[in-house]
């Protein structure tokens, strides 16, 4: 390339192959590089930025996108030969010719003090470290294909971000390909993409580093992966109970009444739950089947056996017809996620890793439905009355409100600066997704069956005694399906099951279950809703519908022989159709009568792939294409209809816009997202120039949802709450581009080198992750897609459940596991004082435990438990008072005594 003005030209060959001349042109490689690091001075002297030098001499291919830290690079590997070619001159003329440092300064013009620090011991070496990494990069590249060089690799290196990155523009001079390549983040809402930065082989293109991201081919330059023997999906082969040690409790017997649950004796090693008192669990039995359900100990067990299984099938002379037999996998026999076994243990108690002890495969366990959401769903919240809805709406606002206030109260700007980030993009989800904030002492529950309780009753352990509550299951027919009960924490049946300190649990009779949408008992979750009767806003309960009593969809819509099965897939999409139907007719104002011909339905639907039954005889003998035509507008041929209120199609409805980049710009007058287009274009066999777009959903992308909406009083409610709170969110995002970072204060830094110190190993730690997080979700990517290529009519549901379950895999394979950094006061101090850069202090709060943050940045006075008031309440327990009934005696809320246990 030839770069001239009016007094400057130079031969330029530099760092690139550009255009007509090879690598290498222009004179011997020192030469140039002293000819581009005076070029570039000279530019500077002039007045131009860096970006329009680069830009002038065209530093990157044609066909690549411009980027200013491509130039920094080459500037700083130039001066890295440069400096390698003064310290060789240097140590030649000494050693050599034994010239004196003021002489060899004075031949090269160079300071005498700068020859001496060349001639200090290890100034070659670290001149060459550098160019260390980069060959030992180019190992890795040759050795394994594609490599990781993004965020969090230079701290498992050992080197800074920046070295890190000139290394690899290095290696980009060498011929070797650079691609950032976007992959979907598992584990994370749809859509949330993982960016994978890997150096490949020279002649790779992006298709191909694409391709071995895709299937876990991605290597790391200091890491090998080493499963010790475990499976792809991380389980332990689990341990198999012979089935002579397993009772059923047939459908004669009374099992259907408790069906799903397994009764576990007390005291027996290989079937023990650990330290849970109940868990949601799988069970293999004989090798070739497995039980699931709900299991909890029993001190009434039948002789001979360890497990009781309850089932609502008949006898048919064989155990194993009542068991699940295991999938043709085995790395996961069960087909769904296990989120932890029960490993052996060593003579002081300590796990033994890669070994079990159990046969309880757990998949929840005690305490986990505890942090279950507590949040009211649209489609339940708007069967509700309207003020009951407008309540609930408006205390979300209020609460989102009251959040943004406090956060612009924040004195740390970094702080605010992040926060305000983060609250945007909570508000603009909280607006598609329409929830409403949960009623007081609001929980989830998981069910456990108390046969001994009347039919109006429920024991709640975490409510009190005789208060009157409400139990709500998703999918939500309507309020017919809400019932109504009272607390009885005295019966003697729940305090044995369940006992009275239980965190999660709630037994009610089995009559009380199959009016919750059927429910079971294998691990069917309820939301508890205490409901005063004083309330002004109550949660309506309403009988249930006369259209549904004695109705059994398996004997009134049997298949026949020949007739086409349901798919899962296909269910699962009628089930949403029908559900969809239910709440815009429950909205529109539908008789009981038609409400009920719709949940017949979706009775018949929901059994129709298990039990072959004939759910399209149930569409017309239930008039549902008729209900669709009243209610979702169905035209004449569509079956189908379209859901008509904003409720039921706030996922549904999508609009196209130009393709998008994942990163946007905030309008600084109106604190809305720019979205960045990829300007991305190709050519179709008509040879006609198309635009790719994406399609996005509706409800985000417009600045007034109205159009959603069929024009409902409830309608109405829910597109003003959606409406402010993107406001909101535009509001926030409008002070986040006012608000600048911290500055750093040099004296506070000196003042406080400890705790500067301390926060740096904190975040050197917490970043060493990044590069292992990336590569589990590589490793489980590629699994999940083998196992779909496999298996291609799997469910959301079960995909849902291998990416569980092989992200968590990866995670133990790989050692990724995330170290939040938690401030420590004194810390606190020292990031206040100014003595942390607004970069490093960034870093930090990306990794930090933002509740602790939130707490340093705004202290409060909290209600704690005294040691005192803790012995008591654990002595309360002991003697068998329920929680609720504790936290009553001491003062104190429910939440407050079950962080204190």
């Amino acid at each position: 390339m030839i770069i001239s003005d009016e007094n400057y030209l130079v031969h330029y060959g530099i760092l690139r192959k550009s255009g007509r001349y090879p690598w290498g042109s222009g004179g011997n490689q020192d030469a140039r590089n002293r000819s581009f690091l005076d070029y570039v001075d000279g530019m500077r002297a002039q007045g131009m930025s860096d970006t329009e030098i680069a830009r002038g001499i065209g530093l990157l291919d044609p066909d690549s996108k411009f980027n200013t830290s491509d130039f920094r690079a080459s500037l700083s590997i130039a001066r890295a030969e440069v400096r390698a070619s003064n310290i060789a001159q240097v140590e030649r003329m000494r050693n050599v010719k034994g010239m004196s440092t003021q002489a060899i300064s004075d031949r090269l013009g160079i300071p005498e003090p700068t020859v001496r620090s060349y001639l200090k011991p290890g100034a070659k070496e670290r001149t060459d470290a550098t160019k260390n990494i980069a060959d030992m990069l180019e190992m890795n590249v040759e050795k394994q294909g594609f490599i990781d060089v993004g965020s969090g690799v230079e701290n498992h290196i050992g080197v800074s971000a920046d070295r890190l990155k000139v290394a690899t523009s290095m290696l980009k001079e060498r011929g070797y390909k650079v691609h950032t390549v976007q992959v979907n983040q598992l584990g994370t809402a749809p859509g949330q993409k993982t960016l994978v930065k890997v150096v490949g082989p020279k002649e790779s293109t992006y298709l191909d580093a694409k391709r071995a991201v895709e299937a876990g081919k991605v290597g790391l330059t200091f890491h090998h992966t080493n499963d010790n023997g475990r499976t792809m999906l991380g389980l332990v082969p689990p341990l198999s109970i012979d089935s002579k040690r397993v009772g059923i409790r047939y459908k004669e017997d009374g099992g259907d009444k408790e069906d799903g649950t397994i009764y576990v004796r007390r005291g027996v090693e290989d079937v023990s739950l650990g330290s849970n008192r109940y868990a949601q669990v799988r069970v293999m039995v004989n090798d070739t089947h497995y039980l699931k359900g709900m299991a909890f100990y029993k001190d009434d067990m039948p002789p001979g056996v360890d497990l009781v299984f309850n089932t609502n099938k008949s006898n048919t002379g064989s155990k194993l017809d009542a068991m699940k037999k295991i999938k043709d996998d085995p790395d996961n026999p069960f087909g769904s996620y296990i989120k932890r076994q029960l490993p052996k243990l060593d003579k002081d108690g300590n796990e033994i890793p890669n070994t079990v002890r159990s046969a309880m495969n757990l998949v929840n366990e005690e305490g986990d439905w505890y942090d279950w959401s507590r949040t009211l769903s649209s489609q339940m919240l708007s069967k509700q009355k309207p003020a009951l809805i407008k309540q609930q709406l408006d205390m979300t606002y209020d609460r989102k409100r009251s959040e943004l206030d406090e956060i612009n109260s924040l004195t740390n700007s970094t702080v605010r600066k992040k926060l305000l980030r983060e609250f945007g993009e909570e508000a603009d989800t909280a607006s598609a997704h329409l929830k409403a904030a949960g009623l007081k002492r609001m929980q989830s529950h998981v069910i456990l069956p108390i046969p001994s309780l009347k039919d109006n009753e429920i024991y709640a352990p975490n409510y009190k005694d005789g208060e009157t509550v409400v139990l709500i299951r998703y999918p939500h027919g309507g309020t017919f399906e809400i019932p109504e009960l009272r607390v009885n924490n005295s019966n003697r049946e729940g305090k044995s099951v369940i006992t009275g300190s239980a965190i999660d649990a709630v037994g009610i009779n089995p009559k009380t279950a199959a009016r919750l949408s059927g429910a079971d008992f294998d691990g069917d979750t309820v939301v508890v809703i205490p409901n005063p009767r004083t309330a002004k806003n109550r949660i309506t309960s309403s009988p249930p519908l006369e259209g549904l009593k004695n109705f059994d969809p398996q004997s009134a819509f049997p298949g026949y022989e020949g007739m086409p099965k349901l798919t899962e897939g296909r269910k699962q999409q009628l089930m949403g159709d029908v559900s969809n139907l239910i709440t815009d007719m429950t909205i529109k104002g539908a008789s009981q009568d038609q409400i009920a011909r719709a949940v017949r339905h979706s009775m018949v639907v929901i059994d129709a792939a298990k039990h072959d039954l004939n759910y399209k005889e149930s569409e017309r003998v239930n008039g549902i294409r008729q209900l669709k035509e009243e209610f979702q507008g169905a035209g004449v041929g569509n079956s189908r209809g379209a859901a008509s209120t904003i409720v039921s199609r706030k996922g549904s409805v999508k609009i196209a816009v130009p393709e998008r980049k994942l990163s946007y710009d905030i309008d600084p007058a109106t604190g809305k997202k720019i979205y960045r287009e990829t300007g991305r274009t190709w050519v179709n066999e008509k040879g006609e120039t198309v635009t790719p777009v994406s399609r996005v959903k509706a409800i985000r992308e417009l600045d007034d949802v109205s159009p959603l909406s069929s024009g409902t009083v409830v309608e109405s409610l829910y597109v003003s709450h959606s409406n402010k709170l993107k406001a909101l969110g535009n509001e926030a995002r409008k002070e986040e581009v006012r608000t600048k970072g911290v500055r750093l204060n040099p004296g506070a830094k000196k003042v406080y080198k400890k705790e500067v110190d301390d926060l740096n190993a904190k975040l050197n730690l917490a970043l060493r992750n990044r590069p292992l997080e990336r590569q589990a979700q590589i490793v489980a990517g590629a699994e999940v897609s083998a196992r779909r290529a496999a298996d291609p009519n799997m469910t959301k549901d079960e995909v849902k459940k291998v990416e569980r379950q092989a992200l968590e895999a990866a995670r133990l394979r790989t050692g990724a596991k995330k170290a939040q950094i938690v401030i420590e006061p004194n810390e606190w101090k020292a990031i206040q004082s100014g003595a942390v850069s607004n970069k490093m202090l960034t870093d930090i709060l990306n990794n930090a435990d933002m509740d602790v943050v939130r707490e340093l940045a705004t202290p409060r006075t909290k209600l704690l438990m005294t040691s005192s008031k803790q012995a008591r309440a654990e002595a309360m327990l002991a003697q068998g008072y329920t929680q609720a009934q504790v936290a009553e005696q001491l003062g104190v809320s429910l939440t407050t005594l079950k962080d204190s246990l």
